[in-house]
């Protein structure tokens, strides 16, 4: 047990236990003057009563923002000014945390449909705001049209201009580290804030288009060219190359 609630305060009692139990926080609650077990890190109190508990760890609850507090004493973590978390769109599109100017976290994902980290990082970290770079067009709108049925089509980005982000990087890994460096620079630059449905129309594609995503589907299959149809989806953000691979080799078995 981490956490404690410790008061006689009625109203911040409700306030914290409302909070905890949204975060699925586990906490004891004990009233002033009680022994506090030696396994609890932080107390949670209420103005009046933090001068009658003592205690080293102590958050004060005025209002539900004492989550962001809480959460980065638990963590060991600092309290930030500023968090953004920040992506650079792609196949495998490269993720960062950076707070204060700070990395605080890299990763690097499968798919532009694998966003629970994206929206665990913005429980994790109240407040924070999204960035993600104006590049790879396809991959952002599926990312997008994805993050937006999760947090909604009026949700806020910020749209950043990639240019110059992704350095050159020699070595096994180097397409990895590529996006998690250019994913780091994107959250250093500043952008326009937009919501995501205004980032979701995308024009109908070119032939050109259609017929660069079929050679990169033969690069990355082997020997297998995806048909124009699907082709089209993957340039509307519809799908993923990965996808329209594996249905294009469904079909033609």
């Amino acid at each position: 047990m981490r956490v404690a609630v410790v008061t006689d305060d009625a109203r911040v009692y409700y306030r914290a236990v409302k909070v905890l139990k949204e975060y699925k926080i586990p906490f004891l609650s004990l009233r002033v003057g009680e022994k506090i077990p030696f396994d609890v890190e932080v107390v949670l109190t209420g103005e009046r009563d933090a001068a009658r508990i003592d205690f080293p760890v102590k958050v004060i609850v005025r209002d539900e923002g004492f989550i962001d507090e809480l959460l980065a004493r638990l963590e060991g973590r600092e309290r930030f000014k500023r968090v953004f978390i920040a992506i650079d769109p792609g196949e495998r599109p490269g993720l960062s945390v950076v707070a204060d100017n700070r990395v605080i976290e890299v990763h690097h994902l499968q798919s532009p449909r694998d966003v629970g980290i994206v929206v665990d990082l913005l429980e994790k970290y109240p407040g924070s705001k999204l960035k993600i770079g104006h590049g790879a067009k396809r991959q952002r709108v599926l990312m997008l049209r994805v993050l937006g049925e999760l947090l909604g089509y009026d949700y806020p980005v910020i749209l950043v201009d990639e240019r110059g982000t992704t350095p050159k990087v020699g070595g096994v890994d180097a397409s990895q580290v590529q996006d998690i460096i250019a994913a780091i620079n994107i959250g250093l630059r500043n952008g326009r804030e937009v919501r995501i449905g205004e980032l979701l129309e995308v024009k109908e594609p070119t032939k050109r288009e259609i017929e660069d995503i079929k050679r990169r589907s033969r690069e990355i299959s082997g020997n297998l060219t995806i048909s124009s149809k699907l082709a089209r989806e993957v340039a509307l953000g519809k799908i993923t190359l990965d996808e329209a691979i594996r249905r294009q080799r469904r079909r033609s078995r």
